[in-house]
């Protein structure tokens, strides 16, 4: 039996790439696994928005503030991204928020094996369901759907999580970095993942 593939993944939860980039990932890894290949999935975190306040405030505001009404407005209005993958993405409901705590949630449910699951889930309570991912209640609520035992602490491990992976001067997120050193980031394509795990 082969050892399975590692696959590293730069995320954060609140980029709509990275969404994009792991369902292709993912779909990936889906086919590998169905032809008998095997995929170990890493989540290394890394915030876009370190300084985001986890009260949240709506995304279009934020857009809206930063590149103006009529651009906030356009892309609201843009139903077409992630289409080509099966999401879908209502960024009208979306709460921007800080992801410092949603991504110690991943770190746990990944140490219990159930990395990919509460990934997918984090970004789809964010990009779909209007969640505040920084809030502690819908935390608690997305671990015990996706069967995620959580524990206090874990703190202090992220920063220095967070703080080795910026010193990696990566590409922005996403990022697929794989065992072998190959690194794809970027508007990666499900087929180039593939590629890459039955390399």
């Amino acid at each position: 039996m082969h050892r399975p593939r590692r696959v590293e993944a730069v995320l954060d939860f609140v980029c709509v790439h990275c969404y994009l980039g792991f369902t292709r990932y993912l779909r990936a890894a889906r086919r590998h696994r169905a032809d008998g290949g095997a995929v170990e999935t890493v989540l290394r975190p890394v915030q876009l928005r370190p300084q985001a306040s986890p009260e949240g405030e709506p995304l279009v505001e934020v857009w809206a503030r930063e590149r103006g009404a009529a651009v906030a407005a356009r892309l609201a209005a843009n139903t077409s991204f992630g289409a080509d993958v099966g999401l879908t993405l209502d960024v009208r409901r979306a709460v921007f928020t800080n992801t410092f705590d949603a991504h110690r949630l991943a770190a746990q449910a990944s140490a219990q094996g159930k990395g990919e699951e509460m990934a997918e889930r984090l970004f789809r309570a964010y990009f779909a369901d209007g969640l505040n991912i920084a809030d502690a209640a819908v935390l608690d609520r997305l671990a015990t759907e996706t069967g995620v035992m959580t524990i206090s602490g874990g703190a202090d491990a992220l920063r220095a999580e967070l703080a080795r992976i910026r010193a990696l001067d990566l590409p922005a997120p996403p990022v697929l970095l794989l065992a072998d050193g190959l690194v794809l980031s970027g508007e990666i394509s499900e087929e180039d993942i593939l590629t890459a795990l039955r390399a």
